[in-house]
């Protein structure tokens, strides 16, 4: 079950409730769905009983129990549970994990983009000729057009042409004239000139910062060593193409599964889309970054279980965690592929 699903799943929920006459409200357009905050429990976790609570005049708590009672009869869920003042938190079957893992392998690098949503929407974005605001506005521009959206950039001045050629960014005035909504991209400037960096190095120090945050240049980026967010991610990648390559030599390919073990990178991946449509929404390439680096860190524990050790023949287990191995992979690439940096299948 996908994000997506299960906010369908829970206003299916909220429509019975209604129907049955537990709650007078209207059924919102969406339910949102996260990973559960602090507190909370499960895999995936909804505040859609405290937006509901007020037009419902019932505490949220109240709310929640009744929506919950609808949801038990979910199959794909093994439990829901209420906590704090009225989240609803949902643990899946093993079998969610396998059809999340599939639908990212059949999307591949468009996994989490949309066909609804921005679709049809214009925005105009402007920014400084300072290099990080142009990197970052070209940045927000990939990621809009991700999500359905029709972008125009446009830089107040003249860009250095290196920056075009070293860093990838692409300021040239584009898309629809008349634009529905307007974005001025101005972060902290950089502190020194990043172009020594190289391109991918110089994006990643200029965009995994907050924008009121002031980017370190030069900094570790090019350092291959934990201490590094950008090896990290890079490295979480190719080694699941290592591994893909590694099991096709030992006969064996993924195959989407339920696995348990690894619930936390699970969430993750299944919050990628929630993800690009917040850094679209906000202008903010930094949350992709950091979600990035998070879904690099959960896989690490992963991949020593993927192949079989010694006389171990592949099993099922196996074929699952290298979906879902390929699953992570495909979002790092295609994340990554969105802030304008190179994925390497060899590192």
């Amino acid at each position: 079950m996908t994000p997506v699903e299960l906010s369908r799943t829970v206003l299916h929920a909220v429509r019975r409730a209604v129907d049955e006459g537990e709650l007078s409200v209207t059924v919102p357009e969406r339910a949102v769905v996260a990973p559960p905050g602090p507190g909370g429990c499960g895999d995936y976790a909804t505040n859609v009983a405290l937006q509901l609570a007020a037009a419902a005049g019932q505490p949220p708590q109240r709310v929640a129990e009744i929506l919950r009672a609808r949801l038990l009869d979910e199959e794909r869920f093994t439990d829901v549970v209420v906590t704090g003042p009225g989240f609803l938190n949902f643990s899946l079957r093993g079998t969610a994990s396998a059809d999340l893992v599939e639908e990212v392998l059949r999307r591949g690098s468009r996994y989490g983009h949309a066909t609804t949503g921005f679709s049809g929407t214009a925005v105009r974005i402007s920014c400084p000729a300072e290099v990080r605001a142009v990197v970052v506005a070209d940045a927000v521009s990939r990621v809009v057009r991700s999500q359905g959206g029709y972008v125009r950039v446009e830089c107040e001045g003249r860009p250095a042409p290196e920056w075009q050629s070293v860093l990838g960014a692409d300021v040239t005035t584009r898309g629809p004239r008349i634009a529905d909504s307007y974005v001025r991209v101005a972060p902290v400037p950089a502190p020194a000139d990043p172009l020594p960096l190289g391109r991918d190095a110089a994006r990643w120090a200029l965009l995994h910062p907050a924008a009121h945050d002031r980017p370190r240049i030069p900094g570790d980026h090019l350092v291959q060593r934990e201490g590094n967010p950008l090896f990290r991610v890079r490295y979480a990648h190719a080694r699941t193409r290592a591994l893909l390559r590694n099991a096709a030599d030992l006969g064996f390919h993924p195959e989407p599964g339920p696995v348990s073990e690894v619930d936390a990178l699970t969430a993750l991946i299944g919050d990628h889309p929630r993800v690009l449509a917040a850094t679209a929404t906000h202008h903010t390439p930094d949350r992709l970054a950091r979600h990035l680096l998070a879904v690099a860190d959960a896989a690490m524990p992963l991949l020593p279980a993927v192949l079989p050790l010694g006389e171990e023949k592949p099993s099922a287990a196996h074929r699952a965690r290298l979906a879902l191995a390929e699953a992570a992979g495909t979002v790092l690439a295609g994340g990554l592929s969105l802030l304008g940096i190179d994925a390497p299948d060899h590192l």
